[in-house]
C-alpha cells in the first residue's frame, strides 16, 4: 500500500483492529469509500458499526493499522464530515426553531457575525431536505420524521464531503422515509454518503456499496467487515425505502481491491 490513497478513496481502513480493554472488537478490518459512493454499513446490533463510526470521526484510535479520511488522520478531515446521529437529544421546552437548529451547522467560534454565505447554506440545505415550509416553525413540534429530516438539513449546512447517517430510518414514519431518501437521491454524487443500519437484507436502491460487519469466525467475538453484491428486488415491498429496494447478498464476499486494485492503494 502507498501512504496516502488515491484522491477518488475518501476513506481508507487498513488492517484496522481495535479493543475495549481486553475485549477485542474489530480484527483486521479493511474497506475504502469512493468520492461520490453512496455506501451502507450493515450489521446487527453489536457487530461493530458504532466502533467503526467513532473510529472515523476520531474518536477512538485504532489499536494498530491505518485510517486514512482524506488523505490526513480522521481527527484532522473531521470538519469534513456531516453527521446524523440516531438519536439527538433536546429539551422541548427550549424556544428554538427549525431554522436556528439548521444555522447550527455553521456555527464557527471564529466567526463573530452570520454571513451571506451562512445564510445561503442554511436556505440550499432546506431546499435540498424539502423543508422550507418548516423553517419557522417550533423544533418541539414536529414529529419524529421530520426531526430527523432538519437534523440532515443541519449537517448540509456545512457543506461537508462525506455525509453519515446513523440509522436514518430508526422510529420514522413512510412518507418521512421516503422523503429522505429523496433528498440523498438529489444529493448522491455530489455529495459522499455513508447510512450505517442493523437492516443486514435490503437496502435502498440508491446504493453503490454494501459494507458488512459480521462475524470473522464462530465464537471469536471478533468482527471484520466484506464488501457484499446487491440484487435488484422484481416486486420490492413499498415499506422499503419507497419501493426502491435491493437485497443483500450474504453469500457474496468480493475483495475490496476489486474496483480500485491495491497498487491505487
Amino acid at each position: 500500500m502507498n501512504e496516502h490513497p488515491q484522491s477518488s478513496v475518501v476513506l481508507y481502513f487498513d488492517n484496522v483492529s481495535f479493543s475495549y480493554g481486553h475485549a477485542r472488537v474489530l480484527e483486521q478490518v479493511s474497506f475504502h469509500i469512493h468520492e461520490g459512493e453512496f455506501t451502507a454499513l450493515v450489521g446487527a446490533n453489536g457487530a461493530g458499526k458504532t466502533t467503526i463510526l467513532k473510529l472515523i470521526l476520531g474518536l477512538e484510535q485504532p489499536e494498530s493499522g491505518i485510517i486514512s479520511l482524506f488523505g490526513n488522520k480522521p481527527r484532522q478531515a473531521r470538519s469534513k464530515i456531516g453527521y446524523v446521529p440516531q438519536h439527538a437529544g433536546y429539551d422541548p421546552a427550549f424556544p428554538i426553531s427549525v431554522g436556528e437548529v439548521i444555522h447550527m451547522g455553521r456555527l464557527d467560534v471564529h466567526k463573530k457575525r452570520t454571513t451571506n454565505e451562512d445564510r445561503e447554506a442554511v436556505t440550499w440545505a432546506m431546499e435540498q431536505s424539502g423543508i422550507q415550509d418548516l423553517e419557522k416553525r417550533p423544533y418541539s413540534a414536529l414529529s419524529g420524521g421530520q426531526r430527523r429530516r432538519v437534523l440532515v438539513a443541519r449537517a448540509l449546512a456545512a457543506r461537508p464531503e462525506l455525509l453519515i447517517l446513523d440509522e436514518p430510518t430508526s422510529n420514522m414514519d413512510k412518507e418521512s422515509e421516503q422523503r429522505l431518501f429523496e433528498t440523498l437521491g438529489r444529493l448522491k454524487a455530489h455529495t459522499t454518503i455513508l447510512i450505517v443500519t442493523h437492516d443486514t437484507s435490503f437496502v435502498s436502491s440508491l446504493t453503490d456499496a454494501v459494507l458488512c460487519v459480521g462475524d470473522k469466525s464462530q465464537g471469536t467475538g471478533t468482527h471484520t467487515v466484506v464488501r457484499h453484491q446487491v440484487e435488484p428486488l422484481r416486486d420490492a415491498p413499498s415499506s422499503l425505502f419507497g419501493g426502491q429496494a435491493v437485497k443483500v447478498l450474504h453469500d457474496t464476499d468480493l475483495n475490496d481491491a476489486c474496483c480500485c486494485g491495491k497498487e491505487n492503494v
